[in-house]
Protein backbone atom coordinates (compact mmCIF):
# COMPACT_ATOMS: atom_id res chain seq x y z
CA UNK A 1 0.00 0.00 0.00
CA UNK A 2 1.41 3.32 -1.09
CA UNK A 3 1.09 6.33 1.23
CA UNK A 4 -1.85 8.48 0.13
CA UNK A 5 -1.17 11.74 -1.65
CA UNK A 6 -3.23 13.43 1.08
CA UNK A 7 -0.94 12.03 3.76
CA UNK A 8 2.21 13.01 1.88
CA UNK A 9 0.81 16.51 1.45
CA UNK A 10 0.01 16.74 5.18
CA UNK A 11 3.51 15.67 6.11
CA UNK A 12 5.10 18.07 3.63
CA UNK A 13 2.96 20.91 4.95
CA UNK A 14 3.91 20.11 8.54
CA UNK A 15 7.60 20.07 7.66
CA UNK A 16 7.30 23.38 5.81
CA UNK A 17 5.52 25.06 8.72
CA UNK A 18 8.02 23.68 11.19
CA UNK A 19 11.08 24.95 9.32
CA UNK A 20 14.45 23.59 10.34
CA UNK A 21 13.52 22.86 13.96
CA UNK A 22 11.11 25.39 15.45
CA UNK A 23 7.74 23.59 15.59
CA UNK A 24 9.02 20.04 15.35
CA UNK A 25 8.68 17.88 18.43
CA UNK A 26 12.49 17.70 18.62
CA UNK A 27 15.48 18.13 16.36
CA UNK A 28 17.86 15.34 15.48
CA UNK A 29 17.24 11.68 16.11
CA UNK A 30 19.57 10.62 18.90
CA UNK A 31 18.50 7.28 20.33
CA UNK A 32 17.43 7.14 23.96
CA UNK A 33 19.40 4.96 26.38
CA UNK A 34 19.02 1.26 25.71
CA UNK A 35 21.64 -1.45 25.43
CA UNK A 36 25.14 -1.49 24.01
CA UNK A 37 25.23 -0.57 20.32
CA UNK A 38 24.73 -3.33 17.78
CA UNK A 39 24.81 -3.36 14.00
CA UNK A 40 22.09 -5.46 12.40
CA UNK A 41 22.24 -5.50 8.61
CA UNK A 42 19.25 -5.93 6.34
CA UNK A 43 18.98 -5.26 2.64
CA UNK A 44 16.39 -3.47 0.62
CA UNK A 45 13.93 -6.01 -0.68
CA UNK A 46 12.68 -6.07 -4.25
CA UNK A 47 9.15 -4.91 -4.96
CA UNK A 48 6.53 -7.34 -3.76
CA UNK A 49 8.80 -9.38 -1.51
CA UNK A 50 8.15 -10.08 2.15
CA UNK A 51 9.70 -7.87 4.82
CA UNK A 52 10.95 -10.89 6.70
CA UNK A 53 11.38 -14.62 6.42
CA UNK A 54 8.86 -15.14 9.21
CA UNK A 55 5.14 -14.91 8.51
CA UNK A 56 3.81 -11.49 9.58
CA UNK A 57 1.70 -11.65 12.72
CA UNK A 58 -0.71 -9.10 14.09
CA UNK A 59 0.65 -6.07 15.95
CA UNK A 60 -1.36 -4.24 18.57
CA UNK A 61 -1.36 -0.48 19.12
CA UNK A 62 -3.77 -0.46 22.04
CA UNK A 63 -1.71 -1.50 25.02
CA UNK A 64 1.37 -3.28 26.24
CA UNK A 65 1.69 -7.05 26.53
CA UNK A 66 2.29 -8.18 30.10
CA UNK A 67 6.00 -8.35 30.85
CA UNK A 68 7.14 -7.24 27.39
CA UNK A 69 10.08 -4.87 27.00
CA UNK A 70 11.24 -2.50 24.31
CA UNK A 71 12.15 -3.96 20.92
CA UNK A 72 15.90 -4.00 20.31
CA UNK A 73 17.73 -3.66 17.01
CA UNK A 74 19.18 -7.14 17.42
CA UNK A 75 15.67 -8.59 17.21
CA UNK A 76 14.32 -6.48 14.36
CA UNK A 77 14.58 -6.57 10.58
CA UNK A 78 14.02 -3.48 8.43
CA UNK A 79 12.73 -3.14 4.89
CA UNK A 80 12.32 -0.04 2.73
CA UNK A 81 9.00 -0.43 0.97
CA UNK A 82 6.57 1.76 -0.95
CA UNK A 83 7.45 5.35 -1.79
CA UNK A 84 5.65 8.37 -3.19
CA UNK A 85 6.62 11.93 -4.01
CA UNK A 86 4.80 15.08 -2.93
CA UNK A 87 5.86 18.74 -2.85
CA UNK A 88 9.54 18.00 -3.50
CA UNK A 89 9.78 15.19 -0.96
CA UNK A 90 9.96 11.41 -1.38
CA UNK A 91 8.11 9.52 1.38
CA UNK A 92 9.14 5.92 2.02
CA UNK A 93 7.39 3.37 4.22
CA UNK A 94 9.96 1.52 6.34
CA UNK A 95 8.75 -1.68 7.97
CA UNK A 96 10.21 -3.18 11.12
CA UNK A 97 9.60 -6.89 11.79
CA UNK A 98 10.10 -8.60 15.14
CA UNK A 99 12.41 -11.54 14.33
CA UNK A 100 12.99 -12.48 17.97
CA UNK A 101 11.11 -15.13 19.94
CA UNK A 102 9.74 -12.63 22.45
CA UNK A 103 6.97 -10.03 22.42
CA UNK A 104 8.29 -6.46 22.62
CA UNK A 105 7.08 -2.89 22.28
CA UNK A 106 7.90 0.22 20.26
CA UNK A 107 6.84 3.77 21.12
CA UNK A 108 7.68 7.06 19.46
CA UNK A 109 10.23 8.08 16.86
CA UNK A 110 13.09 6.01 15.47
CA UNK A 111 16.46 7.64 14.88
CA UNK A 112 17.40 7.67 11.19
CA UNK A 113 20.61 8.77 9.46
CA UNK A 114 22.25 8.20 6.11
CA UNK A 115 25.66 6.55 6.47
CA UNK A 116 28.64 5.80 4.23
CA UNK A 117 28.47 2.04 4.86
CA UNK A 118 27.54 -0.55 7.47
CA UNK A 119 29.35 0.68 10.56
CA UNK A 120 30.46 3.77 8.62
CA UNK A 121 30.20 7.50 9.26
CA UNK A 122 26.99 9.49 9.39
CA UNK A 123 26.31 11.67 6.34
CA UNK A 124 24.45 14.92 6.95
CA UNK A 125 21.97 15.76 9.67
CA UNK A 126 19.86 12.96 11.21
CA UNK A 127 16.13 12.98 10.50
CA UNK A 128 13.99 15.39 12.48
CA UNK A 129 10.66 14.40 14.02
CA UNK A 130 7.46 15.18 12.12
CA UNK A 131 4.66 15.85 14.64
CA UNK A 132 1.72 15.39 12.25
CA UNK A 133 1.24 11.76 13.39
CA UNK A 134 0.49 11.01 17.06
CA UNK A 135 2.72 8.62 19.01
CA UNK A 136 1.15 5.32 20.03
CA UNK A 137 2.40 2.24 21.84
CA UNK A 138 2.93 -0.69 19.45
CA UNK A 139 3.20 -4.24 20.77
CA UNK A 140 4.94 -6.71 18.47
CA UNK A 141 4.53 -10.45 18.94
CA UNK A 142 7.17 -12.60 17.22
CA UNK A 143 6.75 -11.96 13.49
CA UNK A 144 4.71 -8.82 14.18
CA UNK A 145 5.31 -5.68 12.12
CA UNK A 146 5.32 -1.92 12.61
CA UNK A 147 6.19 0.87 10.19
CA UNK A 148 7.10 4.53 9.97
CA UNK A 149 7.38 7.10 7.20
CA UNK A 150 10.69 8.64 6.19
CA UNK A 151 10.52 11.85 4.18
CA UNK A 152 13.61 12.82 2.14
CA UNK A 153 13.49 16.29 0.64
CA UNK A 154 14.84 17.05 -2.84
CA UNK A 155 18.45 18.21 -2.42
CA UNK A 156 18.05 20.66 -5.31
CA UNK A 157 15.84 22.77 -3.04
CA UNK A 158 18.87 23.61 -0.88
CA UNK A 159 21.27 25.96 -2.73
CA UNK A 160 24.06 25.41 -0.18
CA UNK A 161 23.71 21.61 -0.27
CA UNK A 162 26.93 19.62 -0.68
CA UNK A 163 25.47 16.65 -2.57
CA UNK A 164 26.68 13.18 -1.68
CA UNK A 165 25.52 9.80 -3.02
CA UNK A 166 24.79 7.27 -0.27
CA UNK A 167 23.65 3.64 -0.21
CA UNK A 168 22.73 3.01 3.41
CA UNK A 169 20.35 4.09 6.15
CA UNK A 170 21.05 3.53 9.84
CA UNK A 171 17.93 3.07 11.95
CA UNK A 172 17.78 3.21 15.76
CA UNK A 173 14.56 1.71 17.17
CA UNK A 174 12.92 4.02 19.74
CA UNK A 175 14.75 3.76 23.05
CA UNK A 176 17.70 1.68 21.79
CA UNK A 177 21.33 2.52 21.02
CA UNK A 178 21.56 -0.54 18.79
CA UNK A 179 21.10 0.06 15.08
CA UNK A 180 19.78 -1.61 11.94
CA UNK A 181 21.40 -0.88 8.57
CA UNK A 182 19.28 -1.08 5.43
CA UNK A 183 20.19 -0.40 1.81
CA UNK A 184 18.60 2.76 0.40
CA UNK A 185 20.30 4.65 -2.42
CA UNK A 186 19.79 8.40 -2.34
CA UNK A 187 21.34 11.81 -2.91
CA UNK A 188 21.71 13.71 0.34
CA UNK A 189 23.35 16.84 1.71
CA UNK A 190 26.51 16.32 3.74
CA UNK A 191 25.93 19.68 5.47
CA UNK A 192 25.20 19.03 9.15
CA UNK A 193 23.08 22.19 9.38
CA UNK A 194 20.58 21.19 6.66
CA UNK A 195 17.59 19.08 7.71
CA UNK A 196 16.56 17.19 4.59
CA UNK A 197 14.84 14.23 6.32
CA UNK A 198 11.97 13.78 8.75
CA UNK A 199 10.33 10.73 10.33
CA UNK A 200 6.94 9.82 11.74
CA UNK A 201 6.42 7.78 14.91
CA UNK A 202 6.08 4.00 14.50
CA UNK A 203 2.60 2.61 13.88
CA UNK A 204 1.26 -0.94 14.10
CA UNK A 205 1.25 -3.06 10.94
CA UNK A 206 3.23 -3.24 7.71
CA UNK A 207 0.85 -0.80 5.98
CA UNK A 208 -0.61 1.30 8.80
CA UNK A 209 -2.86 4.29 8.47
CA UNK A 210 -0.72 7.30 9.32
Amino acid sequence: MTPSLTLAARLAAAAALAGSCGLLAACGSTAEPGVAATNTVTVRASAGSSAASVAPAAASSSGDAAGSSGCLASGLQAQVGDSQGAAGTIYEVITLTNTSNATCTLYGYPGVSFVTSVGGSEVGKPATKNPVVAKTLVTLVPGGQAAFLLGVHEVGAFPSCKIVNVDWLRIYPPGDYGSINVQDKSQVCSNMDLAIMDVSPVRAGANPTF
